[in-house]
């Protein structure tokens, strides 16, 4: 079974919901108070940290770097409401830490993941 369905199948056996969007709008309202200004910066900040930190996992080799930039873009994710790519990010922090290695399936996962969110966010903001 692969990580991401093994983390998937924890968190339903525990009542988590699984997001229909790539960003859970009321959770993101909360988040920013309702502030539709702050709402599309956070969205903004948001895009650009994670394809940051997509960009510094894909270029390194050192396990302690990409288990950082997995756990930011996890918490991250999960501060926007972006519940799937925090999932995905999850899943991938247990298979290096379980497996030393992240293999290349569950890193194009998380990869399509924040590309999903990347085009909500562009349609959502007028981009």
């Amino acid at each position: 079974m692969a990580a991401l369905e093994k983390v998937l199948d924890e968190e339903l056996a525990l009542g988590a919901p699984i997001a229909s969007r790539p960003i859970d709008l009321v959770h993101l309202s909360r988040q920013s108070l309702g502030d539709p200004g702050l709402e599309s910066e956070i969205l903004h900040m948001f895009d650009q940290m994670v394809q940051t930190y997509m960009s510094r996992i894909r270029g390194s080799i050192d396990t302690s770097v990409v288990l950082f930039n997995l756990h930011s873009i996890k918490g991250a994710a999960a501060g926007v409401g972006a519940t799937n790519v925090a999932l995905l990010a999850r899943a991938a922090e247990k298979e290096i830490q379980t497996n030393g290695v992240l293999c290349h399936e569950s890193l194009a996962d998380l990869r399509m993941g924040v590309e999903e969110v990347h085009h909500f966010i562009t349609e959502l903001l007028g981009e």
